[in-house]
Order: C-alpha cells, then structure tokens, then sequence
C-alpha cells in the first residue's frame, strides 16, 4: 500500500471516529454515520486515484466534491435527478429545502433527536465536508498535524450541540483516530516536521550535516517532535473541554426544560422558534413533573388553558411563529385583536409559580391576557399577545400574575361572523405548494354542506374527535410538514401535533384563517381555586379567527383537554346559560 493510499484510509478512520462523537444526538445513530461513512471512502478513493495523475490539487479537490455530490443525490433526492444520479436544478432546490428544514428540525427537537431527512443531511454533509478538509490537509498537502483541528471542530460541536454530555469514550476514538492519522505520515515525514517548528537540537549538527546519518544523531532530532506534539495534544485536549463549555446547547425547543436560547433587545425582533418535537418527549415522559402551580379566581379552569405561544406560519416543512416585533412589556396590554363587546367575557386573575427546573424563555399564560405582573427582564409580542424573555431571561421559578379574559362567544355569534379583514386573510390561509391535494380535497369532503366558517370549523373538530376513526397515540412519529399531515390523514393515529396541524392546514385550505398554539391544558385541582400543571400536560391545538371574537380555540384531539362550550354542537346554545359581562376597564 502506497503512502498516499495509507494517509488516505488514516483520514477516512479518523473522521469516522470524530463523527462518532455525534451519534448520541440523534435516536437512530447507525444510518445516517454508515451513509456519511460510505460517502467518505468513495471519496476518498476518487482522490487517491486522482493524485496517481498529473492533475493539479485544485482539480483532485474538485473532482471529490463532485464525487459527494453525486452520492448525496442518489442518498437524498435521487427522484429529481437525472438517471437518479445526476443533480438537475430541481435537485438543489430540493436539497436546499432539506436543509432549511434540517435548520429548523435542530431548533425543534430535543436530543436524542428524531433523524428526520433534514438532519439526515445536515449530519452526513457536515461530517463529509469535514472529511473532505481533513482528506486535504493530510493527504494532498501532506500536513497532518494541522488535519487535527477540523477533527476537533467536528468533535467539540458534537460535544457542545449535547451540551456537554459526550462520553470520553468518543474523545478517545476521535483522539485515536487522530493519532493514527500522524502514524500513518510516517517516522521521516514526523522528523521533518518537528525539525521545522523545533529546529536542530541545542549544539548539535545542522540538518544535512556531517553527523546527519549517524546513530547518536538519528535519535536526537525525535526529542523535537515529541515536545512538539506534546504541545499540540495538550493544546486540542484544552481546546476540546474549553469549546463545547462555550457553544450554545442544542434546546428541545419551548416546552424543554433546557432551553435557554439568546433574547432580543427592546425594539428587535423574535425569531421563529419551535417547541413541537419536545412535546411529545414532555408526552412521554414516565414522571407527570410539576411544571406550574396556579391559584385562579375563576369559577372553572374549563379554559385555563396556559399558552406559550402561537405557530402561525407554515412553509411546508413546519408550523413555526413568524419573525415579529417585540417591544416593552405594557402596563395594561393592547386591546384583543377582533373581540367585539357583544360578546360575553369574564376578568379572571391568575398567580401562576413555574418550577425551578422549568427553564423556557417564553412565559405560559391564559389567554387573552388583559395585564401580566413579573419580575425580570421580559418583551411583549403583539401579534401573538405573548411575553418572551429577553438577554437570557426564563421561567425557571418566576412567579407572575395574569389578568385575562374567559371569551364567551355564543354559537350564534360564531356562526354570524362577518368577514374577517383581507390582510388577515391573506397571511393566515396561506398554504405552501407542497401540500398534498388530498388535504384540500379531504377538508371539502368533511364540510360539505356546511354553511359557514363557524360550521366548517365545527365539522373539522368533530371529524377529528369522534367521527373520523383516529386513534390518539403519542408514540407515533412526530411529524409537521406537508407529508406528515397527509400520512396521519391516511394513517389516522397520532397525538395532539397532527390534530392541531392537520385542523389548522384544513382550515386555511376552506379560506378560514387558522393557526396552532402550543402550551399546557388546565392541569389537575389540588384545592379550592389551587391547581398544578405537569409536564404531561402539554399540548397543541388549533385556533380559528372569527370577526367580532377573535382567536377561538377548537379541541379536535380526542381524550385531550376540554371542548369549549361553543363547539359542543350536542348542546343547546350556551348563551342561554352563560352570564353576559361587561369588558372591564382596566
């Protein structure tokens, strides 16, 4: 075996080694490092081949990139590519898209992670251009010593993405691998190399020197790479244990008692952040922990549900809250966007206590809010009337009051509705072109004859609930793009995700404007007007825009929470029943 073929198999291993570092990221760690693996020999071998020609490293270098492209399009987009293998526009387009997907799925999950085709290929790309820097280095340009920091890279993000969690049994494979590495450049090519950050040992010969093939010197020179690779050792092993302490964790998204992520100045603007993978690791978890405790004065916490947030934006791969303005949190909140006096409400004041461990940085709330007393350094989102910590800011053991209003609309008044405003319409029906027909197809099925908005939406919840055949399970996969919300119409199992998404996608389908919200159900009475809300409370559901009431919360997940009055088609009208309130002034 040729030297270059030797360095070449030496770089392929090490990065195999250091990509082992990410394995405990994601819950199925096999398929995706054997198609990175697999990815890395072909190249490998396409660049050992290249050398043994006179071309030049510019074109070795081109021809291993190229050489990836083609295996991560048979991997990954194979249908878009000519033969299944030659990329098309088509093809980067579709690659494109996985990784923003990828991108968001990081945000979304917590670890261990689902290895969604995003990530798929977010993992195997990274690790193959790693492999591709470290096949450089050492093997075209015969360096490596240097090859070791993109190993390092590799391993530190690994280490800092498990915030820190990585065993030293993967340190020890990427350090060994890494060691191989310089083995395999050879006893002589390691004495040059030393001689030239070390020089000629301290009054001995010069290199080429008389001396230079005797026994007494042919040692010497070895005390220079040693102390030098010493020095390297020490300096990676630093550098491994200091990087990952300084890198951002890889959050669970809003409902992982881990998330920490970074807040906006006055004035800024929050990003799309997305807390639905974590519920259903919160779903599943053996232990129901105490995430909050609340004392309420309304007369029934029937719809004392604590919301963290809206998802109003769906582009296909995910539902994702739009990036908005934020501001100063406001002593009495703006009015409620669409609630008309007409409709009946009720002032209920809430203290709310969030767990020590519960560390997320938007704040759960009763919704609409009237007013919010807290400590602390948070901003108010209009759009979504909801409170996001800012420079760091959590829940962990925040202790707030909340004001806010218990909507309740009659069944006549939903069903009168006027039309909502056309800006509104247009951003909250908006549907990507990825969606299948048969969402469409299906939501015009189950409302026919319907109507209105109000009778359409009512029809969804009811087909979801009790007349369509699903089945609620929460260990079915966790899904939010376009393909999901057609296999769980197929399929019909899931949990409250695809309830509140599949509602939601529907909705907007019919030109009813429809977001999801994401937060915790009323939890479960200690005492009088005292309550405690586990981790196993969180929960996802649909919310319709109606004019003249506002954001009104539907519940199509069956044996989960509780359906409002007004969408209990089996009832009689309940504005016969409930008191009609005026608005209180605040």
């Amino acid at each position: 075996m040729s030297g270059g073929t030797r360095l070449a198999v030496a770089a392929w291993l090490a990065t195999v080694a250091a990509a082992g570092a990410l394995t405990p990221l994601v819950d199925e760690p096999v398929g995706w490092l054997t198609q990175a693996a697999l990815v890395l020999a072909v190249q490998g071998a396409v660049g050992v081949m290249a050398r043994r020609t006179p071309l030049s490293r510019a074109l070795v270098v081109l021809a291993q990139l190229m050489t990836a492209l083609l295996l991560v399009t048979v991997l990954f987009v194979p249908g878009t590519a000519l033969g299944g293998m030659i990329p098309l526009p088509a093809s980067f387009e579709q690659l494109w898209l996985l990784l923003g997907q990828g991108a968001d799925d990081v945000t979304r999950f917590a670890t261990p992670a689902p290895v969604t085709d995003g990530i798929r290929l977010l993992l195997v790309a990274g690790v193959v251009l790693i492999g591709l820097l470290v096949d450089l280095l050492a093997v075209t340009f015969r360096a490596a010593a240097p090859a070791g920091l993109p190993l390092l890279a590799l391993y530190s993000v690994a280490a800092g993405l498990n915030q820190g969690d990585v065993t030293w049994l993967w340190f020890l494979a990427a350090a060994g691998g890494y060691l191989l590495l310089l083995l395999a450049e050879g006893r002589d090519r390691v004495t040059r190399w030393g001689r030239v950050f070390g020089g000629p040992p301290h009054g001995g010969p010069a290199r080429g020197g008389p001396s230079a093939g005797g026994a007494e010197t042919s040692n010497r020179p070895l005390s220079s790479p040693v102390r030098t690779g010493r020095r390297i050792g020490a300096a990676a092993l630093g550098l491994a244990l200091l990087v990952p302490a300084l890198l951002p964790s890889l959050g669970g998204g809003l409902l992982d008692p881990a998330n920490n992520s970074a807040g906006n100045p006055v004035g800024g603007t929050v990003t799309a952040v997305n807390p639905l993978v974590a519920l259903q690791d919160s779903l599943n978890q053996p232990e129901n922990r105490t995430v909050l405790t609340y004392e309420t004065n309304a007369r029934d916490n029937q719809d004392m549900y604590l919301r963290i947030v809206a998802l109003d934006q769906f582009d296909g791969t995910a539902w994702k809250p739009a990036e908005r303005r934020i501001e100063a949190v406001p002593e009495t909140l703006p009015p409620v966007p669409g609630l008309s006096s007409d409709v009946a409400r009720r002032l209920n004041t809430t203290s709310i206590e969030a767990a020590d461990w519960y560390k997320q940085n938007w704040l759960p709330m009763p919704y609409p809010a009237q007013r919010v007393e807290i400590d602390g350094r948070w901003r108010f989102e209009p759009e979504g009337r909801t409170l996001v910590g800012d420079h760091r800011q959590t829940t962990a053991g925040a202790t707030y009051t909340v004001s806010s209003l218990s909507v309740r609309p009659t069944a006549e008044q939903l069903k009168n509705a006027p039309e909502p405003r056309r800006s509104l319409v247009g951003e909250y029906t908006s549907v990507p072109e990825s969606l299948p027909e048969v969402v469409a197809e299906t939501a015009r099925e189950v409302t026919a004859g319907a109507g209105s908005d109000y009778e359409r939406a009512l029809a969804l919840q009811e087909w979801f609930a009790r007349e369509g055949g699903f089945r609620y399970d929460t260990q079915v996969r966790a899904g939010s793009g376009s393909a999901a919300i057609a296999r769980f119409l197929e399929q019909r199992e899931g949990f409250c995700v695809h309830f509140a998404f599949s509602m939601a996608a529907m909705s907007r389908t019919l030109g009813i404007p429809a977001r999801v919200a994401v937060g915790f159900t009323p939890g479960t009475r200690t005492g009088a007007g005292r309550y405690e809300v586990g981790i196993q409370d969180a929960h996802a559901w649909p919310e319709v825009y109606f004019e003249g009431v506002g954001w009104t919360r539907f519940e199509p997940t069956p044996s989960r929470g509780n359906v409002p009055d007004y969408a209990r088609p089996a009832l009689p009208d309940p504005g016969g029943t409930d008191e009609t309130e005026p608005e209180p002034e605040d």
